[in-house]
């Protein structure tokens, strides 16, 4: 009995998984069209389309033209800055798989407060008001601060490298162990330059312990 019902289930699950496909292909849908000012009948570039509530989407491109893969009763958005959003319900009973539309999106008008600028009576005034104004200088301070050289000195030191440093470390070393392959690497003890180098740093104090 447990052979028969095996063999019944593994006839019967082409059949089943035929009969689920071809329903979801009859709900997919192919949804293009054109996104247009309603005044003027100007293609809108860079539309955000959304299928609302499944986080994907598509953008108009510079005529406004789009084309995403959507199914039958999804909530279509089109929104941009400066137009107000429109919902699209995808058909249910739509016949076929493909459907076309030419949207049109509203301008959104945005009020902002008024601004009244008024000149000062003088100009003493305005020279005595421009010098006695108070600019803060904390952030011009903590950036001249960062651009020192002891203050950049100390942060390459502490700030790991990114993925451009790392990358380049790499392949420098590579390229100097390639160039000394099946010799000895020159020893730095006997490199004048490098004994240039320590003196700089010693005379400037990187080896301080500042504990």
């Amino acid at each position: 009995m447990k052979k028969f019902l095996l063999y019944f289930l593994l006839l019967s699950l082409p059949f089943a998984v035929e009969a689920q496909f071809d329903k979801l292909k009859d709900s997919v849908v192919q949804f293009y069209g054109v996104v247009m000012t309603a005044d003027s009948l100007q293609g809108i570039p860079s539309v955000s389309i959304v299928v609302k509530g499944q986080h994907r989407g598509t953008f108009t491109n510079e005529q406004g033209v789009f084309s995403i893969v959507v199914m039958k009763e999804d909530q279509i958005e089109f929104s941009s800055i400066g137009y107000k959003p429109r919902l699209v319900d995808v058909p249910k009973n739509l016949e076929g798989n493909q459907w076309s539309i030419i949207q049109l999106l509203v301008t959104d008008t945005m009020y902002l407060p008024a601004t009244i600028i008024r000149p000062r009576p003088t100009r003493e005034q305005f020279e005595r008001d421009f010098v006695n104004t108070k600019v803060p200088d904390d952030e011009i301070e903590i950036a001249r601060q960062n651009n020192s050289a002891v203050k950049r000195r100390i942060l390459a030191q502490g700030l790991p490298s990114d993925a451009r440093e790392a990358a380049s470390y790499y392949l420098r070393q590579n390229a100097t162990k390639y160039s000394y392959y099946g010799q000895n690497p020159p020893q730095n003890i006997f490199n004048p330059l490098a004994w240039a180098d320590f003196i700089e740093a010693w005379k400037r104090g990187d080896f301080k312990n500042n504990n």
